[in-house]
C-alpha cells in the first residue's frame, strides 16, 4: 500500500470539521459534542504550576537531604502525616473516577465525530465494555509510568548523594543528572507516542471491531510493523500542531487582555470554545488510519458519501 498520504487526510478532516460545526452553526451541536469532547480530554490535560524560593544558604547537599528532612518532620508531626496521606488518598481516588469518565467519553466524542451527530447517553451505554476495558488499560499503563518515574526519582537522590558524598568526588555529579535526564526524555518520548497511537488508531480500531483494549492494540501494532516511518510521521505532525495550537492560544490569550485565558480555563467552556481544534485533531487520526483498507474504516458508507459530497461542495 504505496498510497499512504498524511496530508490529504489532515483536509479531509479539516473539511468535516466545517461541515460538521459551521453548516450549519448549530449551538445546541456545540455544546453537546463539547461535552463529550470535555469528558474525552478530562484525564489528559492536566496542568499545574510551581514555585521555588531558595534562601542565600541552599547548597546541593541540603537539596539532596530534602527528601530525609521531609521524612524526618512527617514522623514528628503525625496528624500532618495521616492529613497528607488522606489528602494524597482522595485524590487518588478522584483521579480514577477522571479517569474513568475519560475513557468512556474517548468513545462518545469518537461516535459523534464518526457519524456526525450530537448525542450523550447513546454512546455512553453502547460502548459501556470498550470504555471500561480502555480505563483498565490506561490505569495499568499509567501507574506502571509513575512507579518508574518515582524510580527515577529514587535513583536520583540515592545516586547523587552518593556521588557527592565521595571523598573524591565533592561536586555536583553533572555526568550522572545529565544521563537521568537523557533517560527521563526518552520515557517522556515514549509515553507521548503511546498516548498519541492509543488515542489516535487503538480507540478506533476498539470502536470498530468492538474488542478490548488489549486485543486493539495487537491489530495496531500488526498494522504498524507495516508501515512503522507512516505511523512515526504521523506522531510527529500530531506534536507539532499541539505546538502550534498552544502558541495561538497564547497569542489569542494577549491578544484579547487576557479575557480568551479566562474563558479557557472554566472546565467545559474552553473545551466548547476550542471544539474544532479537537474536532479536527479527532476526524484527522481516524480520516489517516481509513487509508489502511475497508478494516480500518470507521465512516459508514451510507454517512461517508453526503458528508465527502458537502466537504467538497465547501471548498469549491
Amino acid at each position: 500500500m504505496d498510497n499512504i498520504a498524511i496530508f490529504a487526510p489532515l483536509g479531509r478532516a479539516w473539511n468535516r470539521m466545517k461541515v460538521a460545526l459551521f453548516q450549519p452553526f448549530d449551538l445546541h451541536k456545540w455544546f453537546v459534542v463539547g461535552f463529550t469532547a470535555f469528558l474525552a480530554g478530562l484525564a489528559d490535560g492536566n496542568r499545574g504550576s510551581s514555585s521555588s524560593r531558595w534562601g542565600n544558604d541552599w547548597s546541593f547537599r541540603e537539596f539532596l537531604g530534602f527528601p530525609g528532612r521531609a521524612w524526618g518532620w512527617l514522623i514528628d508531626n503525625p496528624g500532618w502525616f495521616m492529613l497528607i496521606a488522606f489528602g494524597v488518598f482522595v485524590l487518588f481516588v478522584i483521579g480514577i473516577v477522571i479517569l474513568w469518565l475519560s475513557s468512556r467519553g474517548k468513545f462518545m466524542f469518537l461516535d459523534n465525530v464518526v457519524h456526525d451527530k450530537a448525542e450523550v447517553a447513546n454512546p455512553w451505554r453502547e460502548y459501556k465494555k470498550e470504555g471500561n476495558s480502555l480505563f483498565l488499560w490506561r490505569l495499568i499503563f499509567g501507574l506502571i509510568c509513575f512507579l518508574f518515574f518515582v524510580s527515577l526519582i529514587v535513583l536520583f537522590f540515592v545516586g547523587a548523594s552518593q556521588f557527592y558524598k565521595d571523598s573524591y568526588y565533592d561536586r555536583i555529579p553533572v555526568p550522572f543528572i545529565i544521563m537521568l535526564g537523557l533517560i527521563f526524555l526518552v520515557m517522556i518520548i515514549f509515553v507521548g507516542f503511546i498516548s498519541t497511537f492509543l488515542d489516535g488508531f487503538v480507540i478506533p480500531i476498539m470502536y470498530k471491531h468492538r474488542v478490548t483494549a488489549t486485543k486493539g492494540w495487537g491489530r495496531f501494532l500488526s498494522l504498524f510493523g507495516k508501515y512503522p516511518f507512516h505511523f512515526i510521521l504521523f506522531g510527529l505532525l500530531m506534536f507539532v500542531m499541539i505546538i502550534l495550537f498552544v502558541i495561538f492560544v497564547i497569542v489569542t490569550g494577549l491578544l484579547t487582555c487576557c479575557i480568551g485565558f479566562l474563558l479557557l480555563v472554566i472546565p467545559y467552556i474552553g473545551t466548547v470554545v476550542t471544539l474544532p481544534v479537537w474536532y479536527w485533531f479527532r476526524a484527522f487520526s481516524v480520516e489517516f488510519l481509513a487509508q489502511f483498507g475497508d478494516e480500518f474504516d470507521l465512516f459508514p458508507p451510507a454517512e461517508a458519501a453526503p458528508a465527502k459530497a458537502k466537504a467538497a461542495e465547501s471548498t469549491a
